[in-house]
């Protein structure tokens, strides 16, 4: 294996350990501190508090859980697969590895709790957790490092090709 992909599967799988850590550490956190269903102030206009959803993003798909894990493991499988064939692509360690960590976090608390615990929330919008920002920012910065194109050629080999005849 060349020294560039190996690098490139090292820095996916420290981000993706680094999510999940982070977010099982927080979740066991507010469920130890945090009694389920109430709220405390922590920033103007951020509280937490101690809920569980059992769907995906909004609570949507709250009904077939297992059917939510086999489709959340089919795009994490797509997403190696992608990332092994593009591993030269600058910055494309790093969605990878948000949204391992994100589903993975995730994927753990719906099959030894039942459900995700969720517990930011702020005004408008549905209680979330770390596992759900790193996925959020992951697929933002997927659709960045896909935006960027194919990585740089070597700029010798590319005025060979484009040279006049």
């Amino acid at each position: 294996m060349d020294a560039s992909v190996g690098r490139a599967w090292y820095r996916v799988a420290l981000v993706t350990a680094s999510v999940l850590a982070l977010d099982q550490i927080t979740k066991a956190l507010v469920r130890s501190s945090i009694d389920p269903g109430s709220r405390h102030k922590f920033l103007p206009a951020i509280d937490l508090v101690n809920v569980r959803n059992r769907g995906i993003a909004f609570g949507l798909f709250t009904e077939n859980a297992t059917l939510l894990t086999v489709l959340t493991l089919a795009a994490l499988a797509l997403l190696l697969v992608y990332f092994a064939r593009h591993t030269d692509r600058a910055l494309a360690w790093l969605p990878t590895g948000l949204l391992l960590g994100g589903a993975l976090g995730n994927i753990f608390d719906r099959l030894h709790r039942g459900a995700v615990t969720d517990f930011i929330d702020v005004p408008l919008w549905p209680s979330f957790n770390v596992a759900d920002m790193a996925i959020t920012f992951g697929v933002l910065s997927l659709l960045y490092v896909i935006e960027q194109g194919p990585p740089a050629q070597n700029p010798s080999s590319r005025t060979a090709r484009h040279a006049d005849p």
